[in-house]
């Protein structure tokens, strides 16, 4: 069975002691299993501090991120490229340092919209650099799982198989794809045949709804996934995310276009979450098992 996650900015897009404390004390009251934080940085966080109270609460955790600009990693300009895998280490440093295995989100390029196409030259730039990422990740025992986004966030990855053909490149074993439902709501011929496609390489999963809100009330067909994803024996994490005016990281709110306030009460919004996610998947195991029952009456 799955294991449910919920990501930060639910809580808060602060990184103060207090604000990380209440938001893990949060998670773990409404029996989440793993809280996702996007990259915090070491100068300012206590990172020793949060890995004990992690362990402390048995809450496993994982870091998203997106590239900027200045750390594209598809770039024509090598210290552009450079800085960009400086980024991606320092951030695989901190999953390690937190006592976690995946680092997720925008990896192989600058996450925002794009004013051209991507080139060969680019896509091959961002491959080399990702695969010695990758092999500093493996010794740290981290994977990296590669978001696939909307062509308003990314140039570079919009689809499963595009993807799986820029994993394919890497030949690293410890590259995934980290899929998220409101993303391939825009993107894919079909969401349940992308999750089906890409099975044994996904690393992670973001559920969210079509308008990042509360899940089942915007046009995203969740049985569809949750189906697939029993399908394929997914026993990993999928982690709630969802962003609202309510709780504003300016640099992220606005590459990802949050102007409506979709929801106030994030308590509410969590376990309406947790209880939507839980009760989908274990339908969908319940279907899978009646299609493979032969029900054989006797005399």
């Amino acid at each position: 069975m799955s294991k449910i996650g919920v990501h930060s900015f639910v809580w808060s897009a602060g990184s103060s002691k207090n604000e990380l404390e209440k938001a893990l004390a949060r998670s773990h009251e409404l029996g989440f299993k793993l809280i996702e934080f996007s990259y915090l940085d070491p100068k300012q966080v206590d990172v020793k501090w949060l890995a004990a109270h992690l362990q402390e609460l048995g809450l496993d955790v994982a870091v998203s991120m997106g590239l900027p600009s200045e750390g594209d990693i598809s770039s024509d300009d090598p210290a552009v490229v450079s800085n960009g895998r400086d980024i991606l280490e320092r951030a695989v440093a901190l999953v390690r340092d937190l006592g976690g295995t995946k680092l997720a989100g925008i990896l192989s390029s600058a996450h925002g919209k794009q004013e051209h196409a991507l080139t060969r030259k680019g896509w091959e730039t961002s491959v080399s650099a990702l695969s010695k990422v990758a092999d500093q990740a493996k010794a740290a025992g981290v994977t990296l799982n590669l978001e696939v986004v909307n062509r308003f966030e990314s140039n570079m990855l919009n689809t499963v198989a595009q993807g799986m053909a820029y994993i394919k490149d890497t030949g690293a074993s410890n590259v995934f794809l980290h899929l998220d439902t409101f993303h391939m709501n825009i993107e894919e011929a079909d969401v349940g045949l992308a999750i089906r496609h890409a099975a044994d390489k996904i690393g992670y999963v973001h559920i969210g709804e079509s308008h990042r809100g509360y899940l089942g009330t915007g046009n995203i067909d969740f049985a569809a996934i949750f189906d697939a994803l029993v399908a394929i024996g997914w026993n990993d994490y999928v982690t709630f995310e969802s962003f609202s005016t309510a709780i504003v990281d300016k640099d992220l709110s606005l590459k990802t276009a949050i102007w409506r306030n979709l929801w106030d009460d994030n308590v509410a919004l969590a376990k309406h979450a947790r209880q939507f996610i839980e009760l989908g998947l274990e339908t969908a195991g319940r279907k899978a098992e009646l299609v493979r029952q032969a029900h054989v009456h006797g005399p």
